[in-house]
C-alpha cells in the first residue's frame, strides 16, 4: 500500500491496466460489427428516377451502351429490330456488371458465364432472378431511362 500511495507503478496494477485496456478493445471490436448491422441504413436521396442515358443518333442497331444510373451503371441495347430495351447492368448473382455481346444478341455475365436474353430474363449459368427492367422513352434525340 505505501508503494501505491507514494505514486509508484507496481508490477499488479500496470498488468490489471493492460488487460483492462486488452478487454475494451475486445469488446470494442466485437461489438462495434454488431451495432454496425442491426443500424438501420439511411435511404439515398440521391439515386434519380430517370436519367439520360444517350443521345438516339449515337446509337447502331444491334449495339448496347453502358450508362450510369444514379450510383449503379444501366445497360441501354439497341436491338437489330430497331427496338430499346433498357435493364440494370448488375449481374443478380455476384453483382458483376453485365455486357450486350452483340454475335449472340444476348446480355452476358463475365464473371462466371450468366446470360440473359433481351427481355432480361436470366437463360443459362448462376444468375437466380432476371435483370431489372427499365422503361425507355424517347425525348426528341435524348434517350430517358426510368424504374419501371
Amino acid at each position: 500500500m505505501a508503494a501505491e500511495s507514494s505514486g509508484k507503478i507496481t508490477r499488479r496494477s500496470f498488468l490489471n491496466y493492460l488487460l483492462g485496456i486488452s478487454v475494451a478493445g475486445w469488446a470494442a471490436s466485437v461489438l462495434y460489427p454488431v451495432f454496425e448491422y442491426f443500424k438501420i441504413p439511411r435511404k439515398k436521396d440521391d439515386d434519380p428516377t430517370s436519367v439520360v442515358a444517350a443521345s438516339f443518333k449515337s446509337l447502331k442497331p444491334n449495339e448496347g451502351l453502358i450508362f450510369k444510373f444514379g450510383s449503379k451503371p444501366g445497360i441501354l441495347i439497341l436491338g437489330a429490330d430497331g427496338q430499346l430495351r433498357a435493364f440494370s447492368a448488375v449481374c443478380t448473382h455476384l453483382d458483376c456488371t453485365v455486357k450486350y455481346r452483340p454475335d449472340l444478341q444476348k446480355i452476358h455475365c463475365a464473371c462466371h458465364g450468366g446470360m440473359y436474353d433481351l427481355n432480361g430474363q436470366n437463360i443459362s449459368g448462376p444468375p437466380p432472378r432476371p435483370l431489372q427492367p427499365y422503361k425507355v422513352m424517347l425525348k426528341g434525340d435524348d434517350v430517358i431511362v426510368s424504374r419501371a
